[in-house]
């Protein structure tokens, strides 16, 4: 019997889904890689198989679930079964510099932005930007990791000789011209099968930590999802959002082989807009959601039914 099979390292990321698989009683495996072998002298099993693999794995002791991700992707697509999100996305989650470069050969605009290894070399990095605030972020991230605002090469050379400088876990640090938002806030743009579902604002006056998931946990801080003190939510479903930018989403999803992402996007007070991120293991948050009456994970199990009727018996 075939089924949906779906690839992951974090459990408290994807129980969201496979509810809502047994809520449409769906057949499915999950595969939890944090470890273990790919016989690739065998085929694999026939199904659907959905890749939530996340960048920041490392953070949960599961350093190379990606690279173990990448091997089963590549013995998956081999034997031609149906991959969404396959080894192209998995490329992409973990470096932003391929995110970038494959963004702009789309003719998406991205910050200024050097890959830099050694502190010497970000200390430099920042002096050759020659921005007024810049952001350090790590090249292999989610939840956030590395991102530190700055507004003088001073203070960045003060952290990276501090204590507190957080090492990339490729080495690489990136750093990148700071796009101030008017109403400080970025846009996050939903897609399920390759296709537009929703658009999040995201508050971010309160910092950079903008992971939507309702369990969400950076070093010592928690994203703060869920009731909010002020009255502007810190996620917020925008109702009816259309964007010239979506198609060139569209577009670049579909050359990159990618089904199911989050492209953030931030617009400056002259209208630019500039895409600095694409999570292809997305999530989703519950209150926005309630509120909305949309739901993501939904989405993402009734598109998965559908692609798995298309394999037939």
């Amino acid at each position: 019997m075939k089924k949906i099979y779906v690839i992951h390292e974090n459990e408290e990321w994807t129980v969201h889904l496979t509810r809502r698989l047994d809520e449409l009683q769906l057949p499915y495996e999950e595969w939890f890689l944090d470890k273990g072998m790919v016989p690739l002298w065998e085929e694999p099993p026939h199904g659907v198989f959905y890749n939530r693999i996340s960048a920041s794995s490392h953070t949960r002791d599961h350093r190379f679930a990606p690279e173990l991700t990448g091997a089963v992707l590549t013995w998956l697509e081999r034997h031609g079964r149906k991959v969404i999100n396959g080894s192209g996305a998995i490329r992409l989650e973990v470096s932003k510099v391929h995110q970038y470069m494959a963004l702009q050969r789309h003719g998406i605009q991205t910050p200024k932005t050097i890959a830099a290894v050694g502190k010497e070399q970000i200390i430099e990095a920042a002096k050759q930007l020659n921005a007024p605030s810049f952001i350090t972020k790590h090249n292999r991230a989610g939840k956030g990791l590395g991102v530190q605002l700055f507004h003088s090469v001073d203070q960045l050379a003060d952290y990276v000789n501090g204590p507190t400088f957080e090492e990339p876990i490729d080495g690489i640090t990136l750093v990148q011209e700071y796009i101030e938002s008017p109403d400080q806030s970025i846009i996050r743009c939903e897609f399920v099968g390759g296709k537009f579902l929703y658009a999040v604002r995201v508050d971010t006056s309160e910092g950079f930590e903008l992971c939507p998931a309702d369990v969400c946990q950076i070093g010592d801080a928690f994203c703060p999802v869920g009731e909010d003190t002020k009255q502007r939510p810190k996620f917020e479903i925008i109702e009816g959002f259309k964007h010239p930018i979506l198609a060139k989403y569209e577009d670049f999803l579909r050359e990159q082989g990618i089904h199911i992402a989050g492209i953030e996007m931030i617009q400056d007070k002259n209208g630019n807009v500039y895409t600095y991120d694409v999570n292809t293991n997305t999530n989703y948050n519950k209150e926005a959601e309630e509120k909305a009456g949309q739901y993501g994970m939904l989405a993402i199990a009734q598109y998965l039914g559908a692609e798995l009727v298309k394999l037939g018996e």
